[in-house]
């Protein structure tokens, strides 16, 4: 796979993050309940590790019943700070419309904090801009390649012609936040497979242009991306999701509960992944990209598709998005304790990326104690998320609202205590 990485750092040579890589954590450490720490081994026996303040940096809320359904499952799942996700219909383009959302939410979930994006739009302007700097609500601005994911359709298609709000966001702290996707291009030889590659040489360039914007590159998938994060120093960061630190192009092909965009890609793309995670690099950290789907739009069928089975034969394709917010610290600590990575657990969770957003965790702040699941009951992903005005509705009703996790059913080794 090919794409502009910028300059490897695999021959360990010093990068241009300097000193940032020094910021890392060298000890092996989890902090236990009693605020005593062991080794992140299994071995050791820890049963039980003490988290502040997990925030997850990319969520998707959705709107309607589905937010009535989702929004309370962020602090379920031990999530304290929610990065929120604007690609609503229509989009939030707005501070205006961002504050109404963050209001609505807020009567949802009341007891999670929420920071708000606005999706990057030929609406928006400088002006929009400092004033969401001056509001505090809204934190960041998603961009989105057109057509590329759900509700992408008002994407951009030139970086250039937003230099200026660039430049505001770069003046008054904004985050922008990059879906690294180029849209497919036959014509081009380009697909869900190479799509990030091929966006690497954008990012390169937007933060040569704004070296003091702060840039997140969502998402990402490849080993290509991650050497790219780390080639273009301190103001640009990358989130990684859960489920990519599990999947590979084999598990999403033909199983429409784990296609999502940007696909998860090889065997060594996804290892790239779990690498940066045990080193601890301080500029990675987690968003979830959870999106959450009806079951109706994962599983099309001749039932709930408008026109029936001829409807189903000409549109026939399902939602892209896996859905983790229900169960994401535990799902994380199972993961990252898979991989030999738990002691890493606070840093990816909760540290590395408040660090980045500038929102270090304070006296008093929320703390998440996990528990192992050996020998006790409970741990296990719900198989499925259903509204509870829904629940009595036939599953082949296409209003029906259910909603399938990750790794619907399966025990995972650690759960909120």
């Amino acid at each position: 796979m090919s794409g502009e990485a910028g300059p490897s750092t695999s021959n360990g040579k010093r990068s241009r993050e300097g000193a940032d890589n020094e910021k890392a954590s060298s000890s092996k450490k989890v902090q236990l309940a009693d605020g005593s720490s062991a080794a992140a081994s299994s071995s050791t026996g820890v049963d039980s590790i003490e988290l502040t303040a997990p925030a997850d940096f990319h969520v998707h809320l959705r709107q309607g019943e589905m937010s009535e359904l989702i929004a309370p499952h962020v602090a379920q799942g031990g999530i304290s700070l929610a990065y929120v996700m604007p690609n609503l219909v229509p989009p939030i383009t707005t501070v205006d419309a961002a504050v109404a959302y963050h209001s609505t939410l807020k009567k949802i979930a009341p007891d999670t904090d929420f920071w708000m994006t606005l999706y990057l739009h030929p609406s928006l302007t400088p002006e929009e801009i400092e004033k969401a700097a001056q509001g505090g609500v809204v934190k960041g601005v998603k961009s989105y390649p057109r057509g590329v994911t759900t509700n992408s359709e008002g994407g951009i298609e030139s970086y250039e012609a937003y230099y200026p709000v660039f430049e505001a966001m770069e003046k008054h702290g904004l985050v922008l936040n990059l879906h690294g996707e180029v849209p497919s291009d036959a014509e081009k030889n380009i697909t869900v497979l190479n799509a990030e590659a091929i966006f690497l040489s954008h990012l390169h360039k937007i933060h040569a242009r704004f070296p003091s914007l702060r840039i997140v590159l969502e998402h990402a998938t490849t080993r290509a991306a991650v050497e790219a994060v780390k080639a273009c120093g301190s103001t640009v960061a990358c989130s990684i999701t859960p489920h990519h630190l599990e999947l590979i192009v084999d598990d999403w092909a033909g199983k429409p509960l784990h296609y999502c965009k940007p696909v998860a890609k090889w065997p060594d793309d996804r290892q790239a992944l779990r690498e940066v995670i045990k080193e601890g690099h301080p500029r990675f950290f987690l968003g979830s990209d959870s999106a959450p789907h009806p079951l109706a739009s994962k599983y099309p069928s001749a039932a709930t598709v408008e026109g029936g089975a001829s409807g189903l034969a000409t549109n026939c394709g399902c939602a892209a998005g896996v859905y983790t917010s229900v169960c994401l610290v535990p799902l994380c600590a199972h993961l990252l304790e898979s991989f030999g990575a738990l002691d890493r657990l606070q840093d990816f969770v909760s540290n590395n990326g408040r660090r980045f957003y500038q929102v270090e965790a304070g006296e008093g702040a929320k703390k998440v104690k996990l528990v192992r699941t050996a020998g006790r009951t409970g741990g296990e992903v719900p198989k499925v998320c259903i509204h509870p005005r829904h629940i009595g509705l036939h599953d082949a009703d296409k209003g029906k609202l259910q909603v399938i996790p990750f790794w619907a059913g399966k025990r995972l080794g650690w759960k909120i205590e």
